[in-house]
């Protein structure tokens, strides 16, 4: 069966901002991605004049990403996946990648930007034995996601939640350590957390670059030292090699040398 649900929420009714670059219209810019506008160009263009690498820090996230779900389709068998802050389409996006490999395989996207919501037909593509459904829904409110997740997937079965650059949204670490907590209480023994989140510690003009974007009066995204990513892991089974920069993580047998960026990613069970 295809479901392709769309779940109203908050922002439903929200009219686009055109005239305030947004980080996942940005972030889709650096990806290549075409559901931008000018004002999101022009930001991303000033990020990387002062910061180049923000393009390899956005592909090799998502590279990070493909790895882990291809480990957790093809190894780990799972076949369900909550994948949080999704943000615009572009490239290998969970469900593609997972489809891929496992045709019966059920995402659940969360985002709560409206663009993100105008453009969620394009996310709702599915393979006739799975499927695939949308969320609108704040990370804050973990509750209503799960409960809103729980109409597409069965969450007594193992089930990997994704949260790919956007616990950095979450200002007070206190709250974003509960919202992963509170995710992972409403998953089953077998489940999995893949995170991976801008870092500090690594490269001091990326930080800069990320400091100053933060104070344009755009979206904040807070890069976090490398010991607070690896706390949201906390009381699960992290596989190898742990929390690394993610070009670290598994790399494919013909990539080319890596050298760490500032973004750290770890993938763990839940006992």
């Amino acid at each position: 069966m295809t479901d392709h649900a769309t779940t109203p929420g908050p922002a439903a009714h929200q009219k686009i901002d055109t005239s305030v670059p947004h980080s996942a219209r940005i972030w889709n810019y650096w990806l290549g991605g075409k559901d931008n506008y000018p004002v999101d160009e022009a930001a991303g263009d000033a990020y990387s004049a002062v910061f180049p690498g923000i393009v390899t820090v956005a592909r090799s996230s998502r590279a990070f990403l493909r790895r882990n779900i291809t480990h957790l389709v093809t190894e780990a068998g799972i076949r369900q996946f909550l994948d949080i802050g999704t943000g615009l389409p572009t490239v290998d996006n969970t469900h593609e990648v997972a489809q891929r490999l496992a045709p019966q395989a059920r995402i659940v996207y969360v985002d709560h930007d409206p663009m993100v919501l105008t453009h969620a037909r394009a996310l709702l593509t599915s393979t006739p034995e799975g499927a695939t459904a949308y969320v609108d829904a704040e990370l804050s409110d973990p509750d209503r996601i799960l409960a809103a997740a729980a109409e597409t997937l069965d969450l007594t079965r193992p089930t990997a939640l994704i949260l790919s650059n956007i616990l950095g949204h979450i200002a007070d670490y206190d709250q974003a350590r509960e919202i992963v907590a509170r995710l992972l209480e409403g998953l089953p023994s077998g489940s999995y957390l893949s995170i991976n989140d801008g870092s500090r510690g690594i490269d001091a003009t990326y930080e800069q670059a990320q400091d100053a974007y933060n104070e344009t009066g755009a979206v904040p995204y807070f890069l976090r030292p490398v010991d607070k990513i690896e706390a949201f892991f906390e009381g699960l089974e992290l596989l190898e090699p742990g929390v690394v920069s993610v070009p670290f993580w598994r790399p494919d047998a013909d990539a080319p040398a890596a050298e760490p960026i500032g973004e750290h990613g770890g993938l763990a069970r839940k006992p």
